[in-house]
C-alpha cells in the first residue's frame, strides 16, 4: 500500500469518529498497546531535543525503505509520534519526501494538542524527512 492509499485509509478511519477529541483519544488508545522501545534504544543519542516530554526516535534503512520507531514518557506524545512513525515506515525515501503529514490537520488531531505536543509532532516529521533525504537516491 502506498502513502496515498494509507492516507485515504487513515483519513476514513479517523473521519468515522465524531470529532477531533475522539480521534485523538483513538490514537492514544492505540499508543497504549504500542510496544515500548528496548531499554538500549532509550538513550540520550536517540532523544529528540526541544520537547518537554522525553521522546526517543530510531530510524533504520534497509531494502530501499525507511523504518521508524519512537517512544515517549508521555502517552499523548507517544501516540502522535507513533502515528507518524507507523504511517511512514516501510516506504521509500522519495515517496516519504513527496507526502507531508499536513493531511492530519483537517482531521482535528493537531488542534487538540498543546503547543509542546505539536512541537513534538513537527520534530518527528523533521527527523523522518531528514532521514529520507539522507537516503534518497
Amino acid at each position: 500500500m502506498n502513502l496515498a492509499e494509507k492516507q485515504q485509509q487513515l483519513t476514513a478511519q479517523l473521519a468515522a469518529l465524531k470529532n477531533g477529541q475522539d480521534r485523538l483519544a483513538f490514537v492514544v488508545e492505540k499508543a497504549k498497546v504500542r510496544p515500548s522501545l528496548a531499554p538500549e534504544l532509550r538513550v540520550e543519542e536517540n532523544l529528540i531535543p526541544g520537547c518537554l516530554a522525553k521522546l526517543w526516535f530510531v530510524s533504520q534503512f534497509h531494502d530501499g525503505q525507511c523504518f521508524f520507531k519512537c517512544d515517549s514518557d508521555s502517552l499523548v506524545v507517544k501516540a502522535v509520534a507513533g502515528l507518524l512513525c507507523d504511517f511512514y515506515s516501510g516506504h521509500a525515501p522519495p515517496e516519504i519526501l513527496a507526502h507531508d503529514p499536513k493531511f492530519l490537520a483537517p482531521l482535528g488531531i493537531t488542534q487538540h494538542l498543546t503547543p509542546n505536543r505539536r512541537n513534538a509532532l513537527s520534530k518527528i516529521w523533521e527527523r523522518i524527512r531528514q532521514f529520507a533525504e539522507a537516503h534518497a537516491e
